[in-house]
């Protein structure tokens, strides 16, 4: 992808065509979560499933359960949180790491919090397309110091998944996509380039920004913002305190979804045969027969 100076303008930018506050709302064992993609007005995003913003105090958690057909991303913002699973794969990742998790054909773990007192993330739900669905589960965990970060004119940015600001993240996204976590400085002003044929949204983590057009009202943290089609996202800063969002983008896969909870497939007879497949352990669910996580044991 291109880069462009940072104090450019975009030939086709990128309007904030729908807004959503993602207010708290209960979910897992006691945790809390601001969900805004996979809510009720907003079931689907190509290709995002999902995005929470959650909450989480032991004994508080996630703790076993299934996936099939997507891949998660855990982006830790406060605190830490243990990974199990039925491979065996065990971690913990704390504030500013990292875990991106292809379920694929199947897996069954937990995510319960690693530390006194509340931790705070963001978790992304990426759809798979069809030829990828079926994949052997992956992980890939990358720790803060780790992940590639850039600084251009009052603006910082993270990059998680993707380009920007000559910075480029080493994750490989099966589902082409750009995850990018920006702080702007007050006055500062960001161009960052968007592939034309992608869905993109801004979510907004700290502080109010303007989005879009530099006309535009700003908006506040815990509000999604869905960009309408262009080459581009332009974003001003015109308060007296940072603004903190994450800007992320994806190819869109185009294809029929159905999603029963926690697996996501294309067709109902594929969602059947997998309740099947977990229902009996068998197909990619073998491993779940006999395993518990050591947070569900003890």
């Amino acid at each position: 992808m291109p880069e462009k100076d940072s104090q450019c303008v975009a030939k086709q930018p990128r309007l904030v065509a729908r807004k959503f506050l993602a207010r708290p709302q209960h979910e897992g064992l006691g945790a809390i979560v601001r969900r805004s993609i996979g809510r009720f007005e907003l079931k689907y995003f190509d290709p995002f499933l999902v995005l929470d913003e959650f909450s989480v105090t032991a004994p508080a958690g996630f703790p076993d359960h299934p996936h099939r057909g997507f891949e998660t991303v855990t982006y830790m913002l406060q605190g830490s949180v243990t990974h199990e699973d039925f491979e065996g794969h065990k971690g913990t990742i704390g504030a500013g790491d990292l875990q991106w998790m292809t379920a694929g054909r199947g897996i069954v773990h937990s995510e319960m919090p690693a530390a006194q007192g509340t931790q705070q993330g963001l978790q992304l739900w990426i759809n798979l397309s069809s030829k990828n669905k079926m994949i052997e589960p992956n992980y890939q965990e990358i720790s803060s110091k780790e992940i590639q970060e850039a600084t251009k004119d009052g603006v910082t940015v993270k990059v998680i998944a993707g380009e920007a600001l000559g910075a480029k993240s080493p994750i490989h996204t099966r589902t082409p996509t750009m995850y990018l976590d920006f702080t702007l400085n007050p006055k500062a002003h960001l161009h960052q380039p968007i592939p034309s044929s992608w869905n993109a949204f801004v979510y907004i983590l700290e502080g109010e920004g303007v989005f879009g057009s530099s006309k535009a009202t700003s908006t506040t943290a815990h509000n999604l913002l869905l960009l309408g089609f262009g080459d581009g996202l332009d974003v001003w800063n015109k308060s007296a305190k940072a603004v903190r969002f994450i800007l992320v983008g994806g190819e869109r896969l185009s294809e029929p979804v159905v999603q029963f909870g926690p697996f996501v497939m294309n067709t109902q007879e594929q969602i059947d045969q997998t309740i099947d497949d977990f229902d009996n352990y068998t197909n990619g669910f073998e491993k779940a027969r006999h395993w518990r996580s050591q947070a569900a044991i003890s």
